[in-house]
């Protein structure tokens, strides 16, 4: 007797419809599952016997074939187990446990199965659901936990069952599941419920000010300074400062961690702009993303938020090459034999580093014990072409000890204050990319630079004397020019002028010969 049970799996951070095809013969009692199994989908088959047998249901003693197909994808991770229980039961030729065959074309089933019948939670059921959409499928049974999740998706009907023995019920029209409910996750996220805020840094006025010009154009940014200067305080708080989420880009960063397995339990979609901060011994392709079965990594994972890169210089040459690539096109792409995958990564890059190895040069008060060849090949860790793609380089200075002791209420700006410019500033970008897939000025290529970022004579002659006396490259120009832009956007200046250029020169301390 055979038996077609729709189910889907997730290549990249995009789904794929599985055919769960289930044979069963007379013969010796066997099991075998073909299709490119994973380790995980081969183990399927201890977990599926013994929760067929503890929901109450007797396990066929005959040969059993489990097909996923097609057959040319590896398949992996547990989400077959559902799939592949009711497969069986509706494949039994005598005393069938499904009556309602006809049903079971109707839905898409996706849950790992524990040994008692349980259903469990699997990763990806939001792009899975994506996906049954454009195939035209409209409902799907999933464990509960997952539930919220996939019913972000309109026009998806979504059926939770805690159990195999309460899916078998409900596809034989015994009990009745509510479509479930989307709880809607409001976007906007609530940055009353911050731990920190800028009105907290003391001192570092020019660092604050480049900060919110990084923020509102969604620039790079590597800060340079001794230990204990703030560097690390101030990369933590630029989230507060970034415009929220809109539904699209919580959306699409939803997908990635989805697929990652990393939503926040009871949450279904992403609210806050990530914020990841790796280790700097982290290997290329965790930082990346790939391996046997291509994952996300880091760049893709903090996708529409912040990555920030603590000591730079301690991270190896080849881990902090390989984001050339995804800094300049957004996008990183892992090819294989047999496919090729593509994961979003537009980030803010965040970078901070010392001077040099003892870390103490430019401090005011401590001497450098570096001679200049040592401070050279220090810096030299981060190569010129990954500078050329920072667009803001700082310098921040150690405070005084009169700034450090001064107990008095700090009167900075606080992050709303300076978050209110930035949206408004991000909201003349928006006006001025309406129709292209450009977002905010860094993302801005040679044409755009060329159509918005125009020079007065005045201007150019100061580009002029800039490139001539302090070697920048041509990157390094349309650099400048995108930094430009945002400063103009941040004062409601439709037009570029030597101020705004003046102060992002300023901003290229690490290109200067």
């Amino acid at each position: 007797m055979l038996s077609r049970i729709i189910s889907a799996a997730v290549q990249g951070i995009d789904s794929y419809l599985i055919d769960v095809e289930v044979d069963i013969a007379p013969g010796l009692p066997t099991f075998s599952t073909v299709g490119l199994p994973d380790a995980a989908v081969k183990e399927s088959k201890d977990r599926v016997v013994a929760a067929v047998r503890n929901s109450g249901f007797d396990f066929p003693t005959k040969r059993i074939t489990v097909n996923l197909a097609p057959a040319d994808i590896k398949k992996e991770g547990a989400c077959f187990d559902l799939p592949i229980a009711i497969g069986i039961l509706a494949a039994i030729e005598k005393e069938p446990k499904i009556t309602d065959k006809e049903r079971l074309k109707e839905f898409c089933f996706i849950g790992e199965l524990a040994l008692d019948g349980t259903l469990r939670p699997v990763k990806g059921v939001l792009p899975i659901a994506l996906g049954l959409k454009r195939h035209g499928i409209k409902k799907i049974i999933v464990p509960p936990f997952n539930a919220n999740e996939a019913s972000i998706v309109k026009g998806i009907e979504v059926f939770p069952a805690s159990t195999l023995q309460e899916v078998v019920k409900f596809i034989n029209g015994e009990i009745g599941i509510a479509p479930h409910e989307h709880s809607p996750d409001t976007v906007r996220p609530d940055f009353d419920q911050s731990d920190v805020d800028f009105s907290e840094v003391k001192g570092h006025t020019f660092a604050k000010r480049a900060m919110e010009v990084a923020a509102a154009g969604g620039h790079n940014v590597i800060m340079v300074g001794p230990p204990g200067s703030g560097k690390t305080m101030l990369a933590k708080r630029l989230p507060t400062i970034l415009p929220p989420l809109t539904f699209d880009e919580a959306l699409e960063t939803t997908k990635i961690h989805s697929v990652a397995g990393l939503l926040p339990p009871g949450k279904s979609m992403v609210t806050q702009r990530p914020f990841r901060s790796p280790h700097h011994t982290i290997s290329d392709i965790a930082l990346i993303g790939g391996g046997s079965y291509p994952k996300p990594g880091e760049v893709s994972l903090a996708h529409n938020g912040v990555l920030f890169l603590d000591e730079m210089t301690e991270f190896h040459s080849d881990v902090l090459d390989v984001l050339r690539q995804p800094l300049e096109d957004h996008v990183v792409t892992i090819s294989r034999a047999r496919h090729s995958l593509s994961f979003p990564a537009y980030v803010m890059l965040v970078g901070s580093m010392n001077a040099c190895k003892c870390g103490n040069l430019g401090h005011a008060e401590k001497e450098c014990l570096c001679n200049p060849y040592q401070i050279k090949k220090y810096q030299s860790r981060i190569s010129g072409p990954l500078l050329d793609r920072i667009d803001i380089h700082l310098e921040i200075p150690a405070l005084k000890v009169t700034e450090l002791l001064n107990e008095s209420p700090v009167v900075g700006e606080s992050s709303e204050k300076i978050r209110e410019r930035v949206v408004k500033a991000r909201a003349k970008q928006r006006e001025r990319f309406s129709g292209t897939k450009i977002h905010c000025n860094a993302q801005m290529n040679s044409r755009h630079i060329k159509k918005f970022c125009g020079l007065t004579q005045e201007n150019k002659e100061l580009m002029r004397a800039a490139i001539e006396r302090l070697g920048f490259s041509g990157r390094t120009y349309d650099r400048i020019l995108k930094v430009s832009r945002t400063i103009a956007d941040l004062e409601g200046s439709a037009e570029i002028k030597k101020a705004h250029v003046a102060e992002a020169i300023q901003y290229r301390n690490l290109d200067r010969n």
